[in-house]
């Protein structure tokens, strides 16, 4: 997130070295009747990470559709006739794996729902399939082209080169498209839909930047930024369509149990050391912790490669479980601790209480982030489970109060917090899946 917010401005600015002033995208020469932006005085803390103005005040883009210009950018909603959604058939998504499983995780629940539930034909570009692999076992990191559920996976290395482009393409968290592709994008007659999808934020200011078009400087091109989201002018999340009535079905089947499972996934920066302190005395747990930052975390505070018990608690280092599996760990635990994106949502779908450590920024911006997200979360909660949980989350990112007496209280709301959390999933599976929301966005550009 703090490599994306750096780069927001300076990719629609080409990259530049940050500065008030920058052409839209990349070009030989500034030209000052090109649109430009700013970056907002606030950096990397509350509203949008930029400001996007034509150079020239009286300067609109000229729309051939339907759609409200904002500070010379064109931004659309979701609406629009659908019914040449069947046409864009071919999907093709990039991802540059940042951040060892968040990016690609994202990617390919995307690209296999896309292909199960929509019956789109979707290649999946890669610059590293060796990440993919624990997510996905069936992977063979040294093959450059295979197909695994459906989908195609290309490895992504240096330039590619194909026949023609597809009729959707999605660059993932501003990854960047190879020259030769964005080439045949420009070539292709009908002009593919080129998105942008962007990481998510609770933040007021997605949504306004949500479907702001911006077209290509030199190629008869536009793109557009996809935010993910949780309010109702935003993309959505993304959601299988059965995966709530599964996760239901799952849940009705487990055992009662006189012990708490917690599951544990988190960075290496994270209070680790306050959260075993605690649940040396707390009622007795079984903490599953996958291997990487959760386990070497573990380690640092306890003494060999585990198992271990610790007071009431039995601490247990568990394999790295692809994706469908994770989601049951979620589903059958009682606390989630989770981190990044996709782990982030995942929990939030399990109905049950989580912690979320969000990904560390400069000048902590990120707790401007967790801030909204818990404004929304717990707006609906009585005053004790949202006091606990603000607590909580809090803490485990660092905050006051001490961890030890948050996660005292949080364990004490569990039930509630549980009970809240089902049915703010409830409302969010209201409004489209990211995967539909996606394709409709796309159809009313055709």
């Amino acid at each position: 997130m703090q490599r994306r917010i750096e780069q927001f401005p300076r990719h629609v600015a080409g990259k530049r070295a940050p500065g008030p002033i920058g052409a839209l995208l990349s070009r030989t020469k500034p030209d000052d009747k090109q649109l430009r932006i700013e970056r907002t005085k606030s950096g990397n803390r509350q509203g949008m990470p930029c400001r996007i103005a034509p150079a020239n005040p009286g300067q609109v883009l000229s729309q051939a559709r339907t759609g409200r210009a904002r500070d010379g950018i064109c931004k659309y909603g979701h609406g629009g006739d659908v019914s040449m959604a069947a046409m864009q058939l071919h999907w093709d998504i990039f991802c540059r794996v940042i951040d060892n499983y968040g990016d690609i995780g994202i990617c390919w629940r995307l690209a296999r729902q896309l292909v199960a539930e929509h019956g789109r034909q979707v290649r999946l570009w890669v610059d590293d399939l060796s990440s993919l692999r624990p997510l996905c076992p069936a992977i063979e990191p040294a093959l450059a082209r295979q197909s695994v559920q459906g989908v195609e996976v290309r490895h992504w290395a240096g330039d590619i080169s194909v026949e023609r482009s597809a009729d959707v393409v999605i660059e993932s968290f501003a990854c960047d498209l190879p020259a030769s592709y964005l080439a045949a994008m420009a070539e292709a007659k009908p002009k593919p839909c080129w998105i942008n999808l962007e990481y998510l934020t609770a933040e007021s200011w997605a949504a306004d930047c949500h479907g702001m078009a911006s077209p290509h400087p030199t190629l008869p091109l536009t793109k557009y930024f996809f935010f993910p989201g949780f309010a109702a002018n935003t993309g959505g999340l993304l959601r299988e369509t059965n995966l709530l009535t599964e996760r239901d079905r799952y849940q009705a089947q487990l055992p009662a149990r006189d012990h708490l499972e917690i599951s544990l996934f988190c960075y290496d920066t994270a209070p680790v050391g306050e959260l075993l302190a605690a649940l040396k005395t707390a009622q007795p747990s079984i903490v599953h912790v996958p291997p990487g930052k959760p386990l070497a975390a573990v380690m640092r505070h306890l003494p060999g490669t585990g198992p271990w018990q610790h007071g009431h608690t039995k601490i247990e280092p568990i394999p790295f479980m692809p994706l469908d599996e994770y989601d049951r760990l979620l589903w059958r635990s009682d606390i989630n601790f989770v981190r990044g994106e996709d782990s982030f949502v995942r929990a939030q779908w399990a109905g049950k209480p989580f912690v979320w450590q969000i990904y560390q920024q400069d000048e902590d911006a990120h707790l401007v982030k967790l801030s909204a997200f818990l404004e929304r979360y717990c707006a609906a909660m009585d005053e004790s489970s949202a006091q606990a949980t603000k607590e909580m989350f809090t803490a485990w990112n660092g905050g006051e109060p001490d961890l030890a007496s948050a996660f005292q209280r949080f364990a004490e709301n569990r039930r509630a917090i549980a009970d809240a959390n089902r049915a703010w999933c409830g409302d969010l599976a209201s409004r489209d899946d990211l995967a539909s929301a996606l394709i409709n966005f796309c159809a009313s550009k055709v």
